[in-house]
């Protein structure tokens, strides 16, 4: 496979870093502003989950389109890359670091797909219950603290996977 164009390489790095700022930038957005400043205001008035099920709704389709524009660019940026020997050689430095970056890349996508299809809709049923009366606050409250620690868990591999580019990089 040729190497692309330096055009081609400085298109895929912007886009790929748009993508990292918005996906991480997500995160820590949502794990140091929103989640402590919106409990602080709405405490526990159900609008805070509503609010929190809003924000979540339009970050997903953000993350979700981040990690196909990082997976493209990735692949565009990983061959054109010197030190790259091929898939699933790991012969050098740069690919056993690139190797643990991406491990830490699919922590985050399971920690997304726990965070989307598990905690997230057992939340937003609890808490309609719990709106109406019905439901168990202190499952509304346990689940609230399980989606703060993926998201928190999230943010720590996206700091690894930073730490893990800046030595592939220095490399």
């Amino acid at each position: 496979m040729p190497a692309p164009s330096q055009t081609i390489l400085a298109i895929s790095y912007f886009f790929h870093l748009v993508a990292t700022v918005i996906w991480l930038g997500g995160l820590a957005v949502l794990g140091l502003l929103v989640f402590p400043a919106a409990r602080r205001a709405l405490a526990e008035n159900p609008a805070l989950y509503a609010l929190l099920t809003r924000i979540r709704q339009r970050f997903l389709p953000l993350t979700h389109f981040s990690l196909v524009v990082l997976i493209v660019t990735g692949l565009v940026q990983m061959t054109a890359d010197p030190n790259y020997d091929g898939m699933l050689q790991f012969t050098n430095e740069w690919s056993r670091v690139i190797l643990f970056k991406h491990i830490a890349i699919a922590g985050m996508v399971v920690c997304g797909l726990l965070l989307q299809y598990a905690v997230a809709p057992a939340l937003e049923r609890v808490s309609l219950l719990v709106e109406r009366g019905k439901g168990d606050p202190a499952a509304q409250e346990r689940l609230r603290r399980q989606e703060v620690r993926l998201t928190w868990i999230n943010i720590g591999l996206g700091l690894l996977v930073l730490a893990f580019t800046a030595w592939a990089t220095a490399i």
